[in-house]
């Protein structure tokens, strides 16, 4: 049977990697200030110009999560009818517009029919 200094040794080695491991990574991971200052100038006033739509589009997202997270279903099949539904309005409104260019077409048609008459 091993001695108590193995069971120390062991303890000791397991803190060491448990608690020095995530110390580890979060000493060598640069923070959002030292990436965004790493970039060249072109790309610091591409990330800024879209900073803005980028933050209202995970607000966005976010609250959606919350008004779906309301719904008794699980999230995922809650999500999955909200894009069905979003889906079928994208898809009546692409409809509409159709339809609205074509009678546009048959009327210009119509016109052009009666003005060479």
């Amino acid at each position: 049977m091993p001695g108590m200094g193995t069971y120390i040794k062991a303890i000791s080695a397991g803190a060491v990697l448990c608690i020095g491991g995530p110390a580890l990574v979060m000493w060598v991971t640069p923070t959002e200030e030292e990436i965004f200052k790493a970039y060249s100038p072109e790309l610091q006033k591409k990330a800024l110009a879209n900073r803005e739509q980028r933050q209202k589009d995970f607000d966005g997202f976010v609250t959606q999560l919350k008004d779906l997270s309301k719904s008794e279903k699980p999230i995922w099949i809650a999500q999955k009818e909200h894009d069905a539904q979003k889906s079928a309005a994208e898809q009546q409104r692409l409809r509409d517009e159709r339809d609205a260019y074509a009678a546009d077409s048959r009327r210009l048609q119509q016109e052009i029919r009666n003005a060479s008459q």
